[in-house]
């Protein structure tokens, strides 16, 4: 079994970037967790795809998966990341400053 990352080798962005498109597809891969994310959002399958291509929304599913510890290790875990990994890559989507080593 791989280590999990704290961070990738890639920039902080693009690192960022590639979290909330996985944070995504890890949502979509369930449907129970795709229809709560999208209940709350106020999105529906129809301006999904729109949405996602938006730095700022990729962000907001990070945040929405760093606010449910539960869901966060799950998706850490699917996808060998450290959760605080996860965090970080919010917070550099989310305008905050990330805390980067």
């Amino acid at each position: 079994m791989r280590a999990k990352t704290d961070r990738s080798t890639k920039q902080p962005a693009a690192f960022a970037t590639d979290a909330g498109i996985a944070a995504l597809a890890f949502l979509a891969e369930d449907e129970e967790r795709l229809s709560r994310f999208l209940a709350l959002s106020g999105l529906g399958p129809h301006n999904l795809r729109e949405a996602a291509a938006e730095p700022t929304f990729l962000g907001a599913v990070l945040e929405y998966l760093t606010a449910d510890e539960k869901l966060l290790v799950a998706f850490a875990e699917s996808r060998n990341l450290a959760p605080e990994a996860v965090v970080k890559a919010r917070d550099a989507l989310g305008a905050r400053t990330p805390d980067w080593p």
